[in-house]
C-alpha cells in the first residue's frame, strides 16, 4: 500500500485525506464497474466484450490512477515504490487476459488505502479535536461596555469576560472574579482548579460557576492549546528507531522483491517447469504478497495513536523516538524542589511559648511577614489568615536573619533561631529541644520575639506532593528501579522527603554539575533512564538523560519546547501513566511487525507454489495492512490499570 510512500514522505501523509467516508467513493466506484463487468462474463448474461473491456478499463483507471502517479513520481527519484509495483502487477494480469484478477487487486488496494486513511484520520482527529475546544469568539470589554470579536483579533492586554459554564477564549491572567475551572483539556486533571485574581488560565478550558475577567497574555496562535496541537502534530513526523529500521529494510527489500518477481516470472518457463502464463500469474501473486505495506504503516499508526492518547491526558511526547525510549527506561532520577515537592513552603509545626496562644503567635509573625515577598513570608501570612490582624510599623530586614519592626510600642522580631542567642533571649529547655528537633528534621524555623520575650516558633517545610508516594510506588510496580532523588538541599531535609515518598536513593547537597554526573553514572549502569525536573534548573540533567521529563506548570514555554516529554499539569501520576502507555505502544508495534512480516513470509512460498492465487493473496495482504492499523488504534482507548 501507500504506506511505503508515506514512510519516505511524511508530509504527504499529513496532507492526504483525514479519514472521511468520502475517501471510500473511489474504491466503491471501481468495485461497481468491476462487479458489472464480472456479471457480463457469466454465461447467463454474456454481455458484449466491448462493454466488458470498457468497464474493466474504467475500474483500472478509477482505482489505479492515483497509485500509478505516485509510483512513477517515486520511481523517478530512484525509489521503487509499492504503488508502482501494484499497478505493474495489475497490468500484467490484464495483459494475459486475467482482467478480473488485476481489477480485484486494484480495487482491494484502493479499498485498503481508503480504510488506512480513515483509520489514521481517527488518530489525527483525536489530536485536532483539542483545537475545536477553544471558542471562535470572545466577549471583550471596551470603554463603552462589551463587544463580541473573533479570538484572532484579541490583542495582548485585552480584557475578556467569561460567564459561568463558558469556555475561555484565550490564555490569560484572572483580573477579577473567582471560580473553579476545568483544565482537563490542557492538563488532564480530573478535578476543577480554583482560580482567583492573579492566577493563570488557558484557552479551551471550561469556567465553572463564577464569572471571570481575564487579561489576555497570549495571542490565539500562541496559546497553550495551539502550541500543544502543533507539537503533537509535529511528533508524528519524528520517527522512532523501529520506524527508521523498517524504512532502511524496505529500501533494500523492495528492489529484492522486484528482482525476485522477474526471476519467478522468467526462470520456470526457461527451465521448462511451468508455462509462461502460469509463471506470470504466480509471479504477480508473489509480488502482491511480498509487498511490505503492512510493515511500513505498522509503526507510524501505533506512534500517532500513542502520542494522541498521551496528549488527551496532559502528557506531551515529542515523537516516536521518545515514545519508544520511555518504554525502555529502567531507572529514574527526580529533582526535589518543584518536582517531588510542590516548591512552596507551608507551616508544618507551631511551638507557642508558655502562656501564648497559637493565634497570637501567628498574628505577631504575620504583622512583619506581610511586608516581605519571600516564599516563607507568604506561607506564614497564609497560615495566619484566621488570626487577628496586627500591623507593625518601621519594618526593616535583619540582614540574613529575618525582619524587625515595632508593634504595641515594643520591638517585634521574626527570623532565624540564631536571633535568640544574639539577643540573649531566654528559652525554656522544652522549647529549645523542640526547635532543635525540628531543625534536625529539615524544617525552616521562624522564631518570634516581642519586647525581648520569646513568643514561640513556627516550623515550615516544602511538603511532598500528595501523589508523589503513589507515583513512585507505581513506577516500582512497572519495574523502574531505582528511583533516585537529586537535590542541592541539605541532606537532613532531602532524606526526610525521600523517606516520605519512598525513593530508593537520596543524593543531596549537589551542584548542577553533580546532578549531570549522577545522571551519567545511572546511564552507564542501567542503559536507559529518565530525568524529571522543572524544565529550568534541571535542564542540563534533563538533556543528559535518555528521556527528559519536564513538569509543565500549566504549559510554560521552557517545558513545552525543551523537554522530550512535558507534563502539562504538575501531576507525578502522569509519569507512570506515560511509561505504561509507552510500553503498551511498544508491544503493539512488535505485534504489528510480527503480523506484517509473518504474512509476507507466509505468502511468498504459498504464491510461488501456486497454493494461493492472486485474488487470495490480495485479500490476505490488504487484510494484514488494515489489521495492523486497527491494532495500533487500540492505543486511543488504552487505560492504565495500576496494581492494587
Amino acid at each position: 500500500m501507500s504506506g511505503v510512500h508515506h514512510a519516505h514522505d511524511p508530509s504527504a501523509e499529513a496532507d492526504e485525506g483525514e479519514g472521511g467516508v468520502g475517501g471510500l467513493l473511489v474504491p466503491a466506484a471501481a468495485g461497481l464497474c468491476l462487479a458489472v463487468a464480472w456479471c457480463l462474463q457469466r454465461e447467463w448474461i454474456q454481455g458484449p466484450w466491448e462493454v466488458q473491456r470498457l468497464l474493466f478499463v474504467a475500474a483500472y483507471l478509477i482505482a489505479g490512477t492515483e497509485a500509478f502517479v505516485r509510483g512513477v513520481r517515486m520511481a523517478v527519484r530512484l525509489h521503487l515504490d509499492v504503488d508502482f509495483l501494484m499497478v505493474v502487477a495489475a497490468v500484467g494480469a490484464a495483459w494475459i487476459g486475467r482482467w478480473v484478477d488485476g481489477g480485484l487487486l486494484l480495487f482491494l488496494f484502493a479499498l485498503g488505502n481508503a480504510l488506512e486513511h480513515y483509520a489514521m484520520g481517527q488518530a489525527r482527529k483525536a489530536i485536532r479535536a483539542l483545537g475545536q475546544l477553544a471558542p471562535r469568539v470572545a466577549r471583550r470589554r471596551t470603554s463603552s461596555g462589551e463587544e463580541e470579536v473573533p479570538v484572532e483579533r484579541l490583542a495582548l492586554g485585552d480584557v475578556v469576560l467569561v460567564r459561568p459554564g463558558e469556555r475561555l477564549p484565550a490564555d490569560g491572567e484572572v483580573l477579577a472574579g473567582s471560580g473553579a475551572v476545568d483544565q482537563s483539556p490542557i492538563t488532564g486533571e480530573s478535578v476543577p482548579v480554583e482560580k482567583t485574581p492573579g492566577d493563570e488560565v488557558f484557552a479551551g478550558t471550561v469556567n465553572g460557576d463564577g464569572s471571570l475577567e481575564v487579561s489576555v497574555t497570549r495571542r490565539a496562535e500562541d496559546s497553550t492549546m495551539a502550541r500543544m496541537i502543533r507539537l503533537v502534530e509535529e511528533a508524528q513526523h519524528q520517527k522512532g528507531r523501529t520506524q527508521r529500521a523498517a524504512e532502511r529494510f524496505t529500501a533494500i527489500y523492495v528492489p529484492c522483491v522486484v528482482a525476485g518477481t522477474v526471476a519467478a516470472m522468467a526462470l520456470p518457463p526457461l527451465l521448462g517447469w511451468l508455462p509462461f502464463e502460469e509463471s506470470l500469474l504466480r509471479a504477480i501473486a508473489m509480488l502482491v504478497g511480498a509487498s511490505p505495506c503492512a510493515l511500513a504503516i505498522s509503526t507510524p499508526a501505533a506512534v500517532l495513536a500513542g502520542v494522541a492518547r498521551a496528549a488527551r491526558s496532559g502528557v506531551l511526547i515529542k515523537g516516536g523516538l521518545h515514545l519508544e525510549s520511555l518504554a525502555e527506561i529502567r531507572a529514574l532520577a527526580m529533582d526535589k524542589t518543584g518536582t517531588i515537592t510542590a516548591g512552596r513552603p507551608v507551616v508544618a509545626a507551631v511551638v507557642p511559648a508558655p502562656g501564648v496562644e497559637q493565634a497570637r503567635l501567628f498574628a505577631l509573625a504575620a504583622a512583619l511577614e506581610r511586608r516581605s515577598e519571600h516564599p516563607i513570608a507568604h506561607a506564614v501570612v497564609a497560615a495566619a489568615e484566621n488570626a487577628p490582624r496586627l500591623e507593625a510599623t518601621d519594618v526593616s530586614a535583619i540582614r540574613g536573619k529575618g525582619l524587625q519592626g515595632v508593634l504595641e510600642g515594643r520591638v517585634l522580631e521574626a527570623g532565624s533561631p540564631r536571633l535568640l542567642a544574639e539577643r540573649g533571649t531566654p528559652v525554656t529547655p522544652e522549647i529549645q529541644a523542640r526547635i532543635e528537633a525540628l531543625d534536625r528534621e529539615g524544617h525552616t524555623i521562624v522564631a518570634v520575639i516581642h519586647g525581648g520575650v520569646l513568643q514561640g516558633a513556627i516550623a515550615l517545610s516544602d511538603r511532598p506532593r500528595p501523589e508523589a508516594e503513589r507515583a513512585i510506588r507505581r513506577l516500582h510496580q512497572l519495574g523502574v528501579r531505582p528511583v533516585i532523588m537529586l537535590t542541592g538541599d541539605r541532606r537532613a531535609v532531602a532524606e526526610q522527603v525521600g523517606r516520605a515518598v519512598g525513593v530508593d536513593q537520596v543524593q543531596a547537597e549537589l551542584l548542577p554539575e553533580d546532578k549531570i554526573e549522577h545522571v551519567r553514572s545511572l546511564l552507564q549502569r542501567h542503559g536507559a533512564i529518565a530525568m524529571v525536573g522543572d524544565g529550568v534548573n534541571a535542564a542540563p540533567a534533563l538533556a543528559m538523560a535518555t528521556v527528559g521529563v519536564a513538569m509543565g506548570r500549566g504549559g510554560t514555554d521552557v517545558a513545552l519546547e525543551a523537554a522530550d516529554v512535558a507534563l502539562m499539569a504538575d501531576d507525578l501520576d502522569r509519569i507512570p501513566f506515560a511509561v505504561a502507555l509507552a510500553r503498551f505502544a511498544r508491544s503493539v508495534i512488535r505485534q504489528n511487525v510480527l503480523v506484517s512480516m509473518g504474512m509476507v513470509l507466509l505468502l511468498i512460498p504459498l504464491t510461488l507454489t501456486g497454493l494461493v492465487n492472486t485474488t487470495l493473496a490480495v485479500i490476505m495482504h490488504e487484510g494484514s495492512t488494515v489489521a495492523v492499523v486497527i491494532n495500533g488504534l487500540r492505543l486511543l482507548a488504552w487505560r492504565d490499570r495500576p496494581q492494587a
